[in-house]
């Protein structure tokens, strides 16, 4: 049994093959360590799947290249799903792994995911790019340790469009859309595109959109007809030069007056816990936040994913602030504001898509 398994500067094939191989080779309760140019959770999902085998994995760092990981061999699964902990990798990753691995399952083929939220906003994810064939069941759900049962009911819709991912905000609870694409959109690559399709074009969006982003992105309308019109949006830049705009993640988000009100009760600072662990700690500490009250979070990098979590989850007494920004150590006020305003009133007397 090897220590440690080498992918650099192989091929996708090779990876897979020299890791099954890696893997059938294991005994249970054997472990390896594997270095990668890219995250390698669709092969090791695929080989639970093929293999009736259960593997565990951990990587040392949610934002370091090469890949590090740590591989764990486990018992036969005994017909049961195989399961993906996306918990210490960063939002972005975890999207396209788990879309990855969802374009790769057969009819009938799934797996069980564990995230430190409820993900639901994948599951609009999936079921916009691939229509009525995602079977979601909660297994578990808070604390940090959301289950989820997924499995591929039918063939997908086939699409030729050279997108990242696609909203058919039609299919989404109108007070979950504007949260789940701002989500999403702040994890799309530089030049990445995301897809709409509403029941008519999503003015207040793009207003939205104009005010956190300014010019650093690209609305297209590439298709309008009655009940339907396909938009797509285009990340034109790079998250760091967008950070002297009106982000939401930026330190406008809580106002000095805010800031006023709201009495820091504690300070959490994560850097020490592994990154699996870093996410369910910060929510548990909101959730215990009285009104009025917040918390210091300390990271060693910029925690803004997880912004986009809490703005996708949390009501409108969320806030957010930077108190400092280092190479190693970032200072965020994380708090509950006592007399939250709604931010979409002034939109109200449009219809909302």
């Amino acid at each position: 049994m090897i220590d440690e398994l080498d992918l650099r500067n192989r091929s996708k094939e090779d990876h897979r093959t020299q890791l099954f191989d890696t893997l059938d080779e294991a005994e249970p309760g054997d472990d390896f360590g594997v270095v990668a140019d890219d995250d390698i959770d669709t092969h090791l999902v695929r080989y639970q799947i093929e293999h009736d085998r259960a593997v565990d994995w951990e990587y040392a760092d949610p934002d370091a290249e090469p890949r590090e990981l740590q591989v764990t061999v486990g018992e036969s699964l005994d017909d049961s799903l195989g399961t993906i902990d996306v918990r210490d990798l960063k939002p972005q990753r975890r999207h396209e792994a788990l879309l990855e691995i969802f374009d790769e399952l057969g009819v009938g083929e799934g797996f069980v995911l564990v995230n430190d939220h409820d993900p639901k906003p994948l599951y609009h994810e999936l079921r916009s790019m691939h229509g009525e064939v995602v079977d979601w069941e909660y297994i578990s759900r808070g604390s940090g340790d959301w289950r989820v049962e997924i499995i591929k009911t039918g063939d997908s819709k086939v699409t030729d469009e050279d997108i990242v991912t696609r909203y058919d905000v039609r299919d989404i609870p109108k007070e979950e859309r504007h949260p789940t694409i701002h989500h999403r959109y702040g994890m799309l690559p530089e030049g990445g595109t995301l897809e709409l399709i509403a029941p008519h074009e999503p003015k207040p969006l793009h207003r939205e959109f104009s005010q956190r982003y300014g010019d650093s992105f690209v609305w297209e309308v590439v298709e309008s007809e009655p009940g339907r019109c396909r938009v797509q949006i285009t990340n034109s830049d790079s998250t760091e030069e967008n950070t002297n705009q009106t982000d939401p993640g930026d330190d406008v988000t809580a106002s000095p007056s805010d800031e006023e009100r709201i009495e820091i009760v504690e300070e959490h600072d994560v850097r020490d816990l592994p990154p699996a662990q870093r996410h369910g700690r910060v929510y548990e500490a909101y959730d215990e936040l009285d009104t009025g009250t917040g918390f210091v979070l300390v990271n060693d990098h910029d925690p803004k994913p997880l912004y986009h979590q809490f703005e996708a989850e949390a009501g409108p007494e969320f806030r957010w602030a930077y108190r400092q920004r280092d190479p190693d150590e970032f200072r965020v006020l994380i708090g509950k504001a006592e007399n939250p305003t709604d931010s979409g009133a002034s939109e109200k007397t449009e219809t909302p898509f």
